[in-house]
């Protein structure tokens, strides 16, 4: 995306830049609110309708009635009363507005951008608008798989649901630096060795999702051993090699501490050519990706060790978003240098 005129451009990358952060407190609270097992508190879509919450003591009554319907309520939360319904209401509602807010403030200024513009200029963002549209889509699709026979949500749709949401500001954050860094430079690494790198930090974070979906942070609770084993206890190492290893709780966790080490040995190769190659560019984002590598390596120990507390499970989460946007910039700044 270019754009001659300069002040024009800096509007646009402000926009932008604002669109990422809100986008990354969405990412925050639909944590938050998976973790508190909140997600299911409103049945309904309401698309338009529930714009605004609840403002009248019925209103209230309807939705807990609603809720009172689905399995989760019946099964594990049948003694709830309507003080504590309130807390689980107010993090699904937050989320939803947020959502409603992320689609009419990236959609106007859109518009009025194009108008400055064209079609053509912000056909990239158009897409990201799409993307945005279809997410709300998936959020709904996720929380339907929680209102009948079972009580949360699939994991495999919360990992859909997060994977998008990574997307989405993994795009905005792109296309933000394609308005900052214009010029082009002669020395860069592989590419697709750091495209690889990327994906595999997204699979990392789907793999994070079914842990959360699953529950799967609370199984074992010790590291660097799986109970007393490197392999979990209770189960057989020939069931990776099904399916249905994406079912079980403890493999899940098995495979998302291990894909962890291979991300640090991967980090560490390329951290390795970047300084034997000497490309000072990537110092920085290098720089940026091993710090939140760390980072993000203590909080997931410290948050199987306490039991995936919702404030440690909560910052690790935050700490995969500067991960992803450090992995983003990397790439970005590799892929700006010509052959």
């Amino acid at each position: 995306m270019y754009i001659d005129n300069i002040n024009l451009r800096n509007s646009i990358s402000s926009w932008l830049l604002f669109m990422f952060f809100i986008i990354a407190i969405m990412i925050i609270v639909g944590g938050l609110t998976r973790l508190t097992d909140s997600g299911l508190s409103i049945t309904e879509w309401e698309l338009f309708a529930g714009f605004l919450p609840p403002l009248n003591q019925n209103d209230w009554n309807r939705y807990f009635d609603l809720y009172k319907e689905i399995p989760e309520f019946e099964l594990q939360n049948y003694d709830m009363t309507m003080s504590e319904f309130k807390i689980i209401f107010w993090w699904e509602w937050i989320h939803r507005f947020l959502g409603r807010l992320i689609g009419i403030s990236f959609l106007i200024p859109l518009i009025y951008y194009t108008y400055r513009t064209s079609f053509k200029t912000l056909l990239k963002l158009y897409l990201i608008f799409f993307l945005i549209c279809f997410q709300g889509f998936i959020g709904w699709y996720m929380v339907s798989s929680g209102l009948v026979d079972r009580v949360d949500v699939s994991h495999y749709r919360l990992a859909l649901h997060l994977m998008i949401a990574f997307f989405i500001i993994s795009l905005i954050l792109w296309n933000f630096l394609e308005l900052k860094y214009q010029s082009l430079e002669k020395n860069k690494l592989n590419y697709n060795l750091s495209f690889f790198f990327l994906i595999i930090v997204y699979a990392q974070i789907s793999i994070g999702a079914f842990v959360s979906g699953m529950d799967a942070g609370t199984v074992y609770n010790t590291w660097p051993m799986m109970g007393s084993n490197f392999f979990p206890d209770d189960n057989n190492f020939f069931n990776l090699l099904s399916f249905s290893a994406f079912n079980d709780p403890s493999l899940v966790q098995f495979m998302h501490r291990n894909l962890a080490y291979v991300i640090i040995l991967i980090y560490l190769f390329i951290f390795f050519n970047v300084y034997r190659a000497k490309i000072e560019k990537l110092y920085r984002p290098i720089n940026l990706i091993g710090l939140f590598l760390i980072i993000q390596v203590i909080l997931g120990i410290l948050t199987l060790l306490y039991g995936a507390q919702i404030y440690l499970a909560s910052m690790h989460q935050i700490s995969s978003i500067f991960l992803v946007s450090s992995c983003v910039y990397f790439l970005f700044l590799n892929k700006q240098s010509s052959s």
